[in-house]
């Protein structure tokens, strides 16, 4: 009753493969791209960018690229971190040896570099699977990392060893450095997870999406049937590398503004990406954002409630939101495997009988 398809009629094939087919879904779409942009700017702040906006919307964009080579075309990764780290000294580099071109180009260019380098790492793949290609893009994690800590050229020689991103500006505002207003790096942020997301369910839903899939579920009966397997991967390890690092650049020039390789894009990162799209689900780009919100608020609710409520010490509270977290990842995979976008879906389901049971 409250999710409604009945007396939703199409008359042609380009209306009946729109991204969002049934009337609700696109009204629900475009009221939370309207919240999003029109409204959302005007009231936020620099604790509510810093700590769960900028955080959330470059996590889905890089949980979107995990998800595109992991969930579609099941090729394990847990290089998220490298590649991300590519990204954010792709456009460091950009920016310092091409201060006059925007900020923006430099960050998509930085994701067709990561793109690059992902094709070069995603090479493995054509001959291993499984465990033993997630140990490759192990390795190749591990080596980007001490690549930009051993080679000076990529952080411009600095004693320090760290970027910091110079101020940059879009239109007359900052959108990068100490300058940079809230509302601007939100929006900027906010553009690029949109871009990204559209771009993303429309290659899902392609000829390309339908390749990944078919090597996902059986790679030998795909190349029978006529997929050609080199193609396949290495598009996905492509298009999955261009937005890990799209979510690299951001997260270094707008996001933090300065970062320390191997603190920042360590393997903690690629395991919290990884965790992302398996809490959200596989398979999903609405799983990745909603896995994405879940590891970002979730830490930041305990946090409040457990000191700035309960009054414990912030020590004693790190430790306790590492165990609550993990558990709740346990409890929540045992008791839904597909993630939150199953959850979502079987909800669809019960909306469209209620209040009728079945």
């Amino acid at each position: 009753m409250f999710y409604r398809e009945a007396g939703d009629f199409k008359t042609s094939y380009q209306d009946d493969n729109q991204t969002f087919p049934i009337k609700f879904d696109r009204y629900r779409y475009y009221f939370v791209l309207f919240i999003a942009f029109a409204i959302i700017p005007f009231m936020i702040n620099d604790y509510w960018v810093n700590a769960v906006f900028l955080p959330f919307l470059i996590y889905a964009i890089a949980a979107i690229g995990l998800n595109i080579l992991t969930g579609y075309c099941g090729q394990v990764s847990l290089g998220t971190g490298g590649f991300m780290a590519v990204g954010a000294y792709a456009v460091y580099k950009l920016m310092t040896m091409f201060p006059e071109v925007s900020v923006l180009i430099h960050i998509v260019l930085a994701g067709v570099i990561t793109a690059g380098v992902g094709v070069l790492f995603g090479l493995p793949s054509l001959r291993i699977k499984g465990f033993y290609l997630a140990v490759a893009t192990l390795a190749a994690q591990f080596f980007l990392v001490w690549l930009f800590n051993r080679v000076p050229w990529f952080y411009n020689y600095s004693a320090s060893g760290q970027i910091s991103a110079p101020e940059r500006t879009f239109l007359g505002e900052p959108i990068t450095g100490p300058a940079t207003e809230a509302w601007a790096a939100y929006l900027v942020c906010l553009v690029f997870v949109t871009l990204s997301a559209i771009v993303a369910r429309n290659l899902t839903r392609g000829s390309l999406g339908r390749k990944w899939m078919a090597i996902r579920d059986m790679d030998i009966a795909a190349e029978i049937i006529g997929v050609n397997p080199l193609g396949a991967k290495l598009s996905a390890f492509a298009v999955s590398s261009f937005f890990v690092g799209l979510s690299g650049a951001l997260f270094f020039a707008v996001y933090l503004g300065a970062v320390e390789v191997g603190e920042v894009f360590g393997i903690n990162k690629s395991f919290l990406v990884l965790f992302m799209i398996i809490i959200g689900g596989l398979g999903s780009i609405f799983g990745s954002f909603a896995g994405a919100a879940f590891l970002v608020l979730l830490p930041v609710f305990l946090k409040n409630v457990l000191v700035g409520g309960l009054g414990w010490p912030t020590d004693l509270a790190a430790h306790l939101e590492f165990m609550i977290v993990g558990g709740l990842i346990i409890v929540f995979l045992i008791a839904e495997p597909h993630g939150l976008a199953q959850l979502w879906r079987v909800t669809k389901e019960k909306l469209r009988l209620w209040p009728f049971p079945h």
